[in-house]
Formats: structure tokens, C-alpha cells, sequence
């Protein structure tokens, strides 16, 4: 009998789950699809129970297997999406549908906030993602709710809770939320009180602590050992670093997923960027990390695909844009579709094509596309050089590093040396990391780096491409600034229009 870790992501498409062995062998993949609910403009919801009816259907697919092929579960972890907020009651049932981190009817709620206590709380910019925005929102507009709430969890802490009867929040996801003191790892009242916030704080445990073993209901009705030992976990950028083996001062990551990602490792843990770069605790202690993100990375692509590609593939498409020439032949992408957070911060932005003539073949749009999600993601590199930090090579994770083309262009247009992971789990590799480290099958969370990651192919950056790119991306800079008095009017004449019919 082999023993076996098992890290859970609970994503915004699907729930996925990994059986990983001693030595970081995948032995199993576990995975099930999940429902959004975008009722309203700019509303985007998710049922918490079918978070959790999807967790206990990825462990038992995998628990099947194990039975089967002789391996044992010892030990369980958790990632996810953050910011989205699960609202409890008194019997700890959720009250409302989730709302998620790319929800953005808290633009009012955010004015409220800056304008009481600026644009950056708790050394991070306020924007309609944060969990303190949507709590303030149901708090204005679901008043009935709002009395019947009793504690907030964010999605991996719920599932968590669900599975062992533990109410926790570990501080990675909890420094998303526009609520926890960097400075002395609390909950800071305060900044709740500020605006009515009633006392529905969980406890906080760090994502690498023990908090429990799953309940005997759940051990039951799966099939599993009530002894299989649980552990915290972290948000999927912290567990995506953990998995990818980003871990120390100004190691960096890219992950292109629905939104893309660039983080940086930070050991001061109070520190305030600016330009909306957000800074939130590591799932390493003593370790923070800088970030910036792009809310339609992978979005924009899975547009392109829905809208103008139907009969291709994603790979296909990339190799479509790979007949294109560098720019694109003069056409130029913002891949605003869902809004921008970094550097913008910005929820009201759209997505444009600047330059578009006849000439333009379907390569050209394609290559815009990427090179558009690729340009957003370079924004952020750009402002974290600019407070410092050395960015030379970065690791790069998710649907921008399944293609070699998409990873050279990366190398290209950041100027840095593109490394990519032999096997890509993600942020479920990660929690199974946190799971094996607290299990005491290594020493440290680095220890495991070194026994479950393997590098894959290296992707260096050609300066004369790289100059070529700079000047088109000094044209994309401006394409914010001069489209978003257009991109105001545009949803004021959308939304009166719908009134009208």
C-alpha cells in the first residue's frame, strides 16, 4: 500500500482534485465541471453546496481508484478561487449564493470605502473584487440577509468547513479581503466597524496548520478514513506559487487562466504597492507576495474562441496566431472584457481592437488576442520593476504555458527569461504540497519543492523582438486613457437602451 496526499482547487469553472505520492507522481486526477449564475449586468454567483457536492465527487472518483490500486489518502489540502464571498447563517448553511471574485456590482460600496479611508486599505487597492466591498453591498441591499448573517468564509474554507465540521480562514485568502491587519495577522475590527461590519470573523489558522480530520458523516458517506488528517491550504495564488516552486524573495509567476496573473515574492509582509498591484499573504510563513492581475486572460481567448473561432480548438488558434508576424500587423487588443484590475482598477472598461483595417487576416486577430492578454500581464511586470524588484526569469503556469509559441512570446514581450513546469498541476499540486509538508513527510515546504517539481523547457527572451513589441506596447498604454470616456457613454446608452425596451 502507497500513501497518498490529495490537494482540492476550487475554481470558478470546475472542481479539481489530486492524488500525489511521495514522490510528486499524479496518481490520480479527480475532476467535476460547476454553474455560474450571471442574473444581473456584472453579477456572477456560485451555489456553495455545489462546491462541496463537486469536492466529495472528485474524492470519491479518487478514492475509487486508490481502493482499487492500493493506495492510501492520508492527508488532505485545499485551494480556490478568492475574494468570493459565502455569507452563514447560525447553522452555518449559506444564506445567498456566493458571490464571486469577478463580480462587480460593488463599485458604489468601493467609493464608500476610499472615500473614508483612501484608495489602498491594509496595503491593498480597494476594487470591486475584495470581499469587504461585496460584504458592504449585501449589507445595503439584502438588509433580511444581512441580519440572519453570523459568520463570512471565502470558497476552500467553506468546503473545508463542510467536510470537518471546522470553521476556519487561513491568512492568504483572508488578506484578500480588505479586512486582515498585515502587521499583526489579525482581523482588523476596526476597519469593520468603520462601516457596520457585525462580528462574522472566522478564526484564522495558517495555511500550512492542521485543523482537523474529516467528520465521520463525510468519512462515511464517501467511503474514507476518518483519520485522514486536514490541512488549511491557501488561495489558488498562493498554492499556484507553492506548485509551481515560487517561494522566495522576487521569485515570479505568471499563470494565465480566466484571468492571468503575475506574482512576485515579497518578504516584507506590510508593504503597499501602488498602481493596483495587491499584496497578500504567501501560503509560506513569513512570506508575502506582490500581484497583479488581468480579469480576462484566458477569458478573452475562450471569447475569441466562442465568437469569431467556433470550429477551432484552442490549440489550433494559438497556431493560427503563430502565422501572424510580431504586432500583429499594426492591430492592437485590450482585453478589458470583464473590466481591469491591474493597473486600472477599473470595472466600467471594455475591450477594443485599435487599428483594425481590411487587410487584417485571422491570424492577425488571433496574435492580437494573445499578445493583448500578453501586454496586460506586462503592465504588471513593469510597475513591480519599477518599485525594485529584479524580474530575470519567471515561471509560467496555466493555458499560457501550454504552447511554446504563447511562452517565447512571453520571454519576447516581458524581456525575461520564460521557464515552464514539466508537469503542471496548479494551485491543487500546491495544496497537496501543504498537505505532504504537514503530514512531516519533508522538513519545509522548499524540501518539497525540491522533490516535486521539475522544470520543463527554457524560453529566453530575443531583443530585437523584445524592442519590436515595446513599440507597439507603448501605443497599447494609451488605448486605457483614451477609450474610457467612450467605453462610460457607451454602457450609459446600453443600459438606458434595456430601460427603453
Amino acid at each position: 500500500m502507497e500513501n497518498v496526499v490529495v490537494g482540492i482547487d476550487i475554481g470558478t469553472s470546475s472542481v479539481k482534485a489530486i492524488a500525489v505520492n511521495r514522490q510528486g507522481e499524479v496518481v490520480k486526477v479527480g475532476k467535476k465541471e460547476l454553474k455560474i449564475f450571471h442574473d444581473q449586468p456584472g453579477y456572477s454567483e456560485q451555489d456553495p453546496n455545489d462546491w462541496v457536492a463537486a469536492a466529495k465527487s472528485c474524492l470519491k472518483q479518487i478514492n475509487d481508484y486508490c481502493q482499487r490500486e492500493k493506495y492510501v489518502i492520508k492527508g488532505i489540502s485545499f485551494t480556490g478561487q478568492m475574494h468570493s464571498l459565502v455569507l452563514l447563517g447560525k447553522n452555518f448553511e449559506p444564506l445567498r449564493k456566493a458571490i464571486l471574485w469577478n463580480d462587480t456590482r460593488s463599485s458604489k460600496q468601493c467609493e464608500q470605502i476610499r472615500e473614508e479611508l483612501g484608495k489602498y486599505v491594509l496595503s491593498n487597492p480597494v476594487l470591486e473584487g475584495f470581499t469587504l466591498t461585496k460584504l458592504l453591498w449585501v449589507k445595503e441591499n439584502e438588509p433580511a440577509i444581512w441580519d440572519k448573517a453570523h459568520v463570512f468564509m471565502l470558497p476552500k474554507d467553506f468546503v473545508r468547513y463542510r467536510l470537518t465540521g471546522k470553521v476556519h480562514m487561513e491568512y492568504s485568502d483572508a488578506s484578500s479581503t480588505l479586512l486582515l491587519n498585515p502587521k499583526t495577522n489579525d482581523w482588523s475590527r476596526k476597519t469593520g466597524d468603520i462601516f457596520g461590519m457585525k462580528d462574522l470573523y472566522p478564526a484564522l489558522v495558517a495555511s500550512t496548520d492542521r485543523v482537523g480530520t474529516l467528520s465521520d458523516s463525510i468519512a462515511e458517506e464517501l467511503g474514507l478514513s476518518n483519520k485522514i488528517e486536514v490541512f488549511a491550504g491557501g488561495g489558488d495564488n498562493a498554492c499556484g506559487a507553492v506548485g509551481a516552486g515560487v517561494m522566495n524573495e522576487d521569485a515570479t509567476l505568471c499563470s494565465i487562466g480566466t484571468s492571468g496573473v503575475v506574482l512576485s515574492c515579497e518578504a516584507q509582509e506590510d508593504k503597499t504597492m501602488y498602481h493596483n498591484i495587491h499584496m497578500f499573504k504567501h501560503a509560506k510563513k513569513q512570506m508575502s507576495y506582490a500581484m497583479g492581475v488581468t480579469l480576462a486572460a484566458g477569458d478573452s481567448l475562450s471569447w475569441l474562441q466562442r465568437t469569431i473561432f467556433p470550429d477551432l480548438s484552442f490549440p489550433e488558434i494559438v497556431d493560427l496566431a503563430s502565422r501572424s508576424e510580431p504586432g500583429s500587423n499594426g492591430l492592437l487588443f485590450a482585453p478589458y472584457l470583464s473590466g481591469e484590475r491591474t493597473p486600472h482598477g477599473d470595472a466600467s472598461i471594455r475591450g477594443s481592437f485599435i487599428g483594425l483595417s481590411g487587410m487584417h487576416t485571422q491570424a492577425d486577430i488571433a496574435r492580437a488576442v494573445l499578445e493583448g492578454i500578453t501586454y496586460s500581464l506586462y503592465d504588471s511586470i513593469s510597475y513591480l520593476r519599477q518599485t525594485g524588484k529584479s524580474i530575470t526569469e519567471i515561471i509560467s503556469i496555466g493555458g499560457g504555458a501550454q504552447s511554446q509559441f504563447w511562452l517565447q512570446l512571453q520571454a519576447d514581450i516581458f524581456n525575461s527569461t520564460i521557464k515552464s513546469l514539466r508537469n503542471a498541476e496548479g494551485p491543487s499540486m500546491g495544496a497537496a504540497m501543504i498537505a505532504a509538508y504537514g503530514l512531516g513527510w519533508f522538513n519545509s515546504l522548499d524540501e518539497c519543492v525540491q522533490q516535486f517539481i521539475e522544470y520543463g523547457e527554457t524560453y529566453r527572451p530575443d531583443e530585437e523582438r523584445h524592442e519590436r513589441y515595446q513599440q507597439f506596447y507603448d501605443v497599447y498604454r494609451d488605448i486605457y486613457q483614451r477609450t474610457k470616456g467612450m467605453t462610460t457613454r457607451l454602457l450609459e446608452l446600453a443600459r438606458h437602451s434595456k430601460i427603453q425596451s
